[in-house]
């Protein structure tokens, strides 16, 4: 049989038997496997034995390694020349406020929608629905040819949605268990809810948080106004003194580790149409903000920023009350690309900061630095290009490389505890509520999900 029709083989089984694979998805998910509540911590235990159960019928030898917080499930299996590991989380967000919920959240139900048929259920998108894409795709490839699709680890996490507490110790203890080629990451979603993708860059994030000290007390503003320094007016003149006239930031040095993106992916990102006119529209802007010598895409994927993200002081009740506050705070983010080191970064902000305060007047930090660097994919390994005509295959229109404006965490720490890059590969769509109430995942993302590791798989394990 050529690898062709060996292919065909799989995908015609998975159409036959997307019934069953949903009944399965359908049992996961009337699990409760809420990670931050310790009510359900035998409710976690139950996901991730259950998931071991199954992967131990495909062939995997898998089990529910016990951590500090809740388990992780670890599976291998199969045969290639390239281990491929395959991650996601079984754990969910809670379901609160519940009387926002059409029907109960952990008893899921196929609905039929004006857009289709779409799974309704917490987890069913973050991050059931996804995971099982990939164990079903093995499942039909088990079937069909009596193996599996390559030599294949499959790491579940139980803690995503609560900050992954357990993961680094993990990663690190089972550093040589865990370590292989390729990382495979499906916690993502479509591009603008049509276009197949893959995410190859991230952008990591150093955070601070600050005092401006002025009088030792708060002052009379008739007596000391005009004279004495009002740290809220400091903490304004520094917070905006951030970006210059054209967005850029004005901390020294902060740019210089970041790169051009290659001209390649500026193209194909184009190519894309990205409709920011409606992306800011949606939230009720129309101007858009950031480096004006920047595309829409850039600003938020592959460029970096300073954000303020809180600013506080003084008298804030009803009423006046008319004084000239002894302190002004601050919380300010930045969103790092490249090569950018979150430790740098802050060290340079705090340099730039400090040198703006007059004499008398001082800036107290609060805690220590717990950001994280950029994650960058080395997409000139030939399984990215695979990857990708894959996805064109499946979904009739090309698939794109991709970047993203959040972190995920993972991504970075299979870069740095276990030296592999990491291809994220998602179905979602940007209206499937993830996080909120009525979350769903489309029939249609969970089918072609699962026929979309099939053609990648064969192709890179």
């Amino acid at each position: 049989m050529t690898s062709e029709a060996q292919l065909d083989a799989v995908l015609s089984r998975i159409d036959e038997t997307l019934p069953q694979s949903l009944d399965r998805l359908m049992e996961l998910l009337r699990i409760p496997s809420i990670s931050t509540d310790p009510a359900y911590k035998a409710d976690c235990a139950r996901t991730a034995e259950a998931l071991a159960a199954d992967l131990n019928t495909l062939g995997f030898t898998a089990r529910a390694a016990a951590t500090p917080g809740h388990p992780m499930v670890v599976a291998h299996g199969g045969e290639g020349k390239r281990h491929i590991l395959f991650y996601g989380h079984y754990d969910v967000q809670p379901v609160d406020p519940l009387d926002l919920w059409d029907r109960p959240p952990f008893d899921p139900e196929l609905q039929d929608t004006p857009k289709g048929k779409v799974i309704r259920a917490r987890g069913a998108s973050d991050d059931k629905g996804q995971l099982m894409t990939f164990i079903e795709a093995c499942r039909a490839w088990k079937h069909v040819h009596g193996t599996l699709p390559g030599k294949l680890t499959i790491f579940l996490e139980g803690e995503e949605e609560s900050g992954s507490p357990s993961l680094v110790p993990f990663l690190e203890a089972n550093r040589e268990e865990l370590s292989c080629d390729l990382a495979l990451i499906c916690d993502t979603g479509l591009f603008e809810a049509a276009t197949p993708a893959i995410t190859t860059m991230l952008r990591g994030l150093a955070k601070s948080e600050f005092t401006i000290r002025a009088a030792n007390r708060d002052l009379h503003s008739g007596m000391y106004g005009g004279l004495a320094q009002n740290p809220l007016h400091l903490m304004a003149r520094l917070l905006a003194a951030l970006h210059d006239s054209q967005g850029r930031v004005q901390v020294p040095g902060f740019y210089d580790d970041v790169d051009e993106l290659p001209n390649a992916l500026r193209q194909q990102w184009q190519a894309l149409a990205f409709d920011h006119a409606g992306y800011l529209g949606d939230v009720g802007l129309s101007v858009p903000a950031g480096e004006q010598d920047r595309t829409p895409l850039e600003k938020i994927w592959s460029r970096p920023t300073a954000e303020v993200n809180g600013m506080w002081g003084g008298y804030t009740g009803a009423g006046f009350k008319t004084v000239l506050p002894s302190e002004a705070h601050a919380k300010v983010s930045f969103r790092l690309v490249s090569r950018q080191d979150p430790e740098k970064i802050i060290a340079a902000f705090k340099r730039w900061a400090e040198a703006q305060m007059p004499a008398d007047c001082e800036i107290h930090w609060e805690g220590g630095s717990d950001g994280a660097p950029a994650s960058v994919m080395a997409i000139s390994d030939p399984a990215f290009e695979s990857a990708r005509a894959a996805l064109t295959e499946e979904w009739g229109r090309p698939a794109a490389f991709v970047g993203a404006g959040g972190s995920i965490p993972v991504a970075g720490y299979f870069k740095t505890i276990l030296g592999m890059d990491a291809m994220l590969i998602g179905f979602g769509r940007d209206d499937d509520q993830i996080h909120s109430p009525n979350e769903k995942y489309d029939l249609e993302s969970f089918h072609k999900g699962i026929r979309s590791w099939a053609r990648i798989l064969a192709r890179i394990a």
